[in-house]
């Protein structure tokens, strides 16, 4: 049986668990308990406690919710806490991010170029697509998305780029989480329509958005795959339905597939077969 000593560097002598008056606190306080202890070298109790200025059982409260999100680990014989799995997990998702914005950023600057039109690049998340980078055409009239913008899967070109490329099941899921909201009188709201579309997107490569999300806005977006084969964003062009008629379209389509293929190749990704 471990000394009162010891027992104390990994948790308090007394502990009762007590209601957080302010959640904005409670997350303040977490995070920088995490942040102490990813720079130490595995921590006790009454070091963290000390480092962040904080009572032994506040802190001891924030360290069990952090280790149920696998955040920090607890080591039963030393007594003491380290960084864990979860940090790294979030880190690498960072690095995959921020690697192919880098990557991707020439390909899009080409893909501007070649189309005359602003090239996007989005990531793929649980309920939505993300915005992540543009490159503007130098057109009066253009689409703007500011990085950081969310738009729906069955909505955006990249979003079904997504889809079409993902297990039926999997599609049953997402749809069923977010819906098919409509949002203008072509957004394909309808199961059964989306359902069509998904699978004449995967057969020829890359996707249209036809004012399914912005009036009078049409785009072309094809789905960028990791090293497993599965899809994890997009690129895609977009423009004003006045230049992006359905002839130009049609001659956009196979340079956005190239270009999203490029990126797939450049962060070490592998395209998944046709089905």
């Amino acid at each position: 049986m471990d000394s009162p000593e010891r027992r104390q560097r990994g948790r308090p002598r007394a502990f009762k668990p007590k209601p957080e008056a302010n959640a904005v606190q409670s997350l303040d306080r977490a995070l920088r308990i995490l942040a102490i202890v990813a720079e130490g070298n595995g921590l006790s109790l009454s070091e963290i406690a000390a480092r962040s200025e904080l009572a032994a059982s506040t802190a001891y409260r924030m360290l069990t919710t952090l280790e149920s999100h696998a955040m920090v680990e607890f080591d039963q014989t030393d007594q003491l806490w380290s960084i864990g799995v979860g940090t790294y997990r979030m880190g690498t998702a960072f690095l995959r991010r921020r690697r192919l914005i880098d990557r991707a950023r020439t390909v899009m600057q080409k893909l501007m170029e070649q189309t005359g039109e602003t090239a996007n690049l989005g990531v793929a998340e649980e309920d939505c697509v993300v915005f992540v980078s543009q490159v503007e055409t130098h057109e009066a009239i253009r689409a703007f998305f500011r990085p950081g913008t969310r738009t729906s899967f069955h909505a955006s070109g990249i979003g079904k780029a997504v889809l079409a490329h993902l297990n039926p099941q999997r599609v049953d899921t997402i749809v069923g989480r977010t819906g098919l909201e409509s949002y203008t009188p072509r957004t394909l709201s309808n199961m059964i329509v989306l359902t069509q579309d998904l699978s004449e997107i995967r057969q020829r490569g890359w996707s249209v958005d036809d004012e399914e999300r912005y009036p009078g806005m049409r785009c072309v977006a094809a789905a960028i795959f990791n090293e497993f084969g599965e899809p994890i964003g997009g690129v895609s062009v977009s423009g004003p339905t006045v230049r992006m008629t359905p002839e130009r379209v049609a001659i956009i389509g196979p340079v956005v597939k190239e270009a999203a293929a490029e990126v797939t190749r450049l962060i070490g990704g592998m395209a998944a077969p046709l089905q």
